[in-house]
Formats: C-alpha cells, structure tokens, sequence
C-alpha cells in the first residue's frame, strides 16, 4: 500500500512541478505541465485498476471505476454531438474531482 501511496503522490506533484519551472522554461512549461495531466491519469487509473482486482468488493473503487467511465461515455458523446456546452463543463469538471476521490479512497484504506 506505501508504493501505491507513494506512485499517487508523484502522479498528483508530476503536473505542479513542472508547472513550478514556468519562471525559466515559460509557455513550454504550461504545456508540458498539461500533458503531463495526462500520465497522471493513466497512473491513478492503473492504481485504480490494480486496488479493485484486490478488493473486487469496495464500493468506493466500483464507484471511482464507474466515474471513469462515465468520463470517457461522456466525452465520445461531446465529440459526437459537437460540444455540448453542458456536457464540456461536466467532463472538464471530472477528472479532477476523480483524482481527488481516488486519493482519498488511497488514504483511507490501512
């Protein structure tokens, strides 16, 4: 459980990091520190998998894993439907609230 602590934590300081080398690197920075958003999410995601292939039973991490889900039905739907304003606000809005949700659920089991 510490690796997994510990790989969340870099995943969630890779982005804010890189973002802290805007004063030398500038608009390169931003744009790394964005795509870097990117590993976040397939690390927690991976982090997400693994915990629910041990517990299959958690009720928090069938829930983290039906939010992912979710994001991504909710994304093919706003490509399909060329951007609803609505739908662009709620998947925006997502991955953040799912990372937060993860960590938490990380931090709460011994």
């Amino acid at each position: 459980m510490k690796t997994i602590k510990n790989t969340n934590t870099f995943a969630l300081a890779l982005p804010l990091a890189i973002l802290l080398t805007y004063p030398f690197i500038q608009e390169g920075a931003l744009i790394f520190s964005l795509l870097s958003t990117i590993i976040t999410g397939f690390l927690q995601f991976s982090i997400g998998v693994k915990m629910l292939v041990d517990s299959p039973k958690n009720k928090d991490l069938q829930k983290y894993m039906a939010g992912v889900v979710l994001f991504f039905i909710l994304w093919l739907t706003s490509f399909e439907i060329n951007y609803n304003d609505l739908l662009s606000y709620a998947w925006f809005a997502m991955p953040p609230i799912l990372a937060i949700y993860l960590t938490l659920i990380i931090h709460k089991i011994p």
